[in-house]
């Protein structure tokens, strides 16, 4: 379970790691209640489950109570990433001398909890070199002993001042980390202010899910879906909305996954995953493809392996849609398994872009979300076709 940063800041605050006092409201009512207790600059920042809140204009500054209560009613009620802000967080501002990054997560492989530290912190620790990234596991039944914080410290090259903040704020990391059943506990910013102390900038915390009945003081969070994926739930299918442009319709989590693989190989990005699972209901097919017709995406990649899963009830589906409800974007197909021949001819009677092998079809999606033409020439829009049904009728 994913906790708000304000709840994620809270569980940091009880374990005595300092943080800037703030304040979450989820209406203006609220916020003039809170009035009296803002302290000024302070930063109002929207409470949603994603990343990029400041480029969607999440994360304002403000110097006094009118730019506070105009940035408040702004950002509450707007929608980030498909996520509606219903709470928002006001909190003192900062000046940042040093921006560090410290967090303990879960190795898999060691089956540890494992200390992530950077001197390089603010930004996303995918993006800070991996030689600038130090990394410590911790025996469980052993805890954090003094070398473990030390040995981190003396990596990063951290001043005397600071190095001894950082050491007291990792033991008490990794205490809150443990005493919450933590999957991941991280602060980024860990900030180093003008005068030299040391405290949570932001905080990200989640939670094992099968461990929540431990806490039952701890807020539940609702996991938030777009409406998209809120109406692929109610009707149980496998929707997820990311950040790309091209839909990826695949069957089977692995086949999926490999397909977003393939498509990052050529530069491309999906935009929506849509795991059709072993279904080969035309019903279920149909209403999938609905989802995907609404989530808009640049090009559409289908990638089926047919076992249980039968090719033609699925290319049946589609074009089912497709001739009640023609699309404008261009779509490329990949079938192989049960009844592939006979799903093919459907695609390609429909002008479909198809391919022989996934790494192809990944390649010709990203030319065509790039505006360019197929490799093979194929369409690059579907067109009308007649499709021969079961019973022989056309």
């Amino acid at each position: 379970m994913k906790l708000y940063e304000y709840q994620g800041k809270d569980l940091l605050q009880k374990a005595g790691i300092p943080t800037p006092p703030g304040r979450v409201v989820s209406s203006m009512k609220e916020l003039e209640a809170a009035k009296s207790s803002l302290r000024y600059p302070l930063v109002v920042k929207a409470q949603v489950l994603v990343g990029g809140r400041g480029k969607a204009g999440g994360i304002q500054f403000a110097d006094n109570w009118d730019e506070a209560k105009k940035h408040t009613q702004n950002i509450l009620g707007m929608t980030i990433k498909g996520l509606k802000v219903n709470k928002v967080l006001l909190v003192e501002k900062i000046e940042f001398a040093k921006e560090l990054y410290a967090s303990v997560l879960i190795d898999r492989s060691s089956r540890k909890p494992l200390f992530l530290v950077s001197a390089e912190g603010g930004v996303e620790i995918e993006s800070v070199a991996d030689e600038k990234i130090h990394r410590k596991t911790v025996n469980p039944l052993a805890g954090v002993s003094g070398y473990v914080v030390r040995e981190l410290t003396d990596a990063m090259g951290l001043e005397p001042q600071v190095r001894h903040q950082v050491q007291d704020i990792l033991v008490k990391l990794y205490k809150a980390f443990r005493a919450n059943d933590c999957e991941l506990l991280e602060i980024n910013p860990l900030a180093v202010t003008p005068d030299g102390k040391v405290l949570a900038g932001d905080a990200k915390a989640i939670l094992n899910d099968g461990a929540l009945f431990r806490h039952p003081d701890l807020e539940k969070v609702e996991e938030e879906y777009t409406p998209l994926e809120q109406e692929a739930r109610a009707q149980n299918i496998a929707f997820i909305q990311l950040e790309g442009k091209i839909g990826v319709i695949a069957n089977g989590a692995g086949l999926t996954m490999a397909t977003l693989d393939a498509l990052q190989e050529f530069g491309g990005a999906a935009g929506v995953f849509l795991d059709l699972g072993g279904t080969d209901n035309p019903e279920q097919v149909t209403r999938a493809f609905r989802l995907m017709k609404k989530a808009e995406p640049s090009v559409m990649l289908l990638n089926m392996f047919g076992g249980i899963t039968k090719c033609d009830t699925v290319a049946r589906g589609i074009m089912a849609v497709l001739e009640k409800e023609p699309v404008d974007f261009p779509i490329v197909t990949r079938i192989k398994g049960t009844n592939a021949k006979e799903a093919n001819e459907i695609f390609k009677n429909a002008g479909f872009t198809t391919a022989n092998t996934l790494q192809e079809a990944a390649q010709k999606a990203v030319e065509l979300e790039r505006g360019g033409p197929a490799s093979n020439g194929s369409h690059a829009k579907p067109k009308k076709a007649t499709v021969t049904t079961k019973g022989g009728k056309k």
